[in-house]
């Protein structure tokens, strides 16, 4: 890591606990039940932050590795561009044009990575939401769990992006690993059976913390340990964490390698994975209560994955008939606004269900 990409990076850090810490400190000092309004509106900053981020980067995406001269330029693109061409102007007479004509290019993948790792996080709102429920985790608990369970995504990304850019680069044949594994996950997604709820018992997280840790058998308010004569003992609540963690590193093994296929850059993977993983709590809120209107979506979410998948094997074929980066963009929108648009035509019939008030989970161990 050179100086000047040190220098990006932890500023891109800084900016992003800070934003995290006045979400939570600032606005939020106590643990409360999100309103729809105030989720609406986190939304929107996250957003809105991304797309800051994507104008920032067609103007000085440049300064993350220092480019300096013609030649540094060539040996970046030559390095983390699939499809030179892509960049629509190489010149070594005119370094500005071309460096303008780079920077356009890294800020459309980081905005076609944010975008894709953003639409892949509702699935892993669907299994949040199941959690929850399986747990019975209180509503005004759930922002909290949601906020540790986001910092130690962000830390398991970082060392999954980098380890596998690395591998990568080493060895190339690993995307078509990669690609044959999304079409996989496309669809298993699209034909698996979708789980309706989780038994905490027989969860693996619970069996094996319950096999090397003390585990307190009620929650204790908004506690991840409490002391009981003289032992410290793991809450549900923790338990709770541990699994969204566990589900989070999961999810990482179908996005992170869905966002190579539109970047090598390691550093545009990670800035798509954390602002996609920073909107997803303020996503959470917003969308859990009408989560149920887009019963496509998850059909779409795994065409998502195969075209990906897909992408990641025969790229080599798609540049020769001319496939530019920005399409891939377009597909995205298309499939996303195509499953929102099926849901809302040909809405789920509804089912007489009961609406119990959830109650505390008791973990048997």
């Amino acid at each position: 890591m050179t100086a000047n990409e040190f220098l990006f990076f932890s500023g891109f850090l800084a900016f992003i606990f800070g934003m995290l810490m006045l979400d939570l400190g600032v606005f939020s000092k106590k643990n409360h039940v999100i309103s729809f309004r105030e989720a609406a509106i986190w939304s929107a900053v996250w957003v809105g932050t991304a797309i800051g981020f994507y104008i920032v980067l067609g103007n000085y995406g440049d300064l993350i590795h220092g480019i300096e001269n013609y030649a540094q330029l060539e040996n970046i693109v030559e390095k983390y561009v699939d499809n030179p061409d892509d960049l629509g102007y190489m010149s070594s007479d005119d370094f500005e044009r071309s460096l303008e004509s780079y920077r356009h290019n890294m800020a459309l993948e980081f905005i076609t990575g944010w975008l894709l790792e953003y639409s892949l996080s509702v699935d892993n709102i669907f299994v949040i939401i199941l959690i929850f429920t399986s747990f019975g985790v209180r509503e005004k608990l759930f922002k909290k769990v949601l906020f540790w369970g986001i910092l130690g995504a962000v830390v398991m990304r970082f060392i999954f992006i980098f380890v596998g850019s690395a591998l990568i680069q080493q060895f190339h044949w690993i995307l078509y690993l990669f690609g044959a594994f999304l079409m996989f996950s496309g669809a298993k997604m699209l034909f698996g059976k979708e789980e309706e709820k989780i038994e905490p018992e027989k969860h693996p997280i619970v069996k094996l913390a319950s096999r090397n840790f003390q585990v307190f058998p009620r929650f204790v308010g908004d506690r991840f340990f409490v002391r009981k004569a003289g032992k410290i003992f793991l809450t549900p609540l923790f338990l709770v964490l541990l699994i969204i963690e566990f589900t989070d590193l999961i999810f990482a093994i179908d996005s992170v390698p869905a966002v190579f296929a539109v970047t090598k850059d390691p550093y545009i993977v990670f800035f798509s994975n954390i602002f996609a993983i920073m909107g997803l709590r303020s996503m959470f809120f917003f969308l859990s209560n009408v989560m149920h209107l887009f019963h496509y979506l998850k059909t779409g979410l795994s065409f998502l994955l195969m075209f990906i998948g897909f992408k990641m094997i025969a790229y080599e074929w798609m540049k020769l008939i001319g496939f530019k980066s920005y399409f891939s963009l377009y597909i995205i929108l298309g499939i996303l606004a195509t499953s929102v648009l099926a849901s809302l035509l040909f809405p789920k019939k509804k089912k007489k269900v009961s609406h119990p008030e959830m109650e505390m989970a008791e973990i048997k161990v």
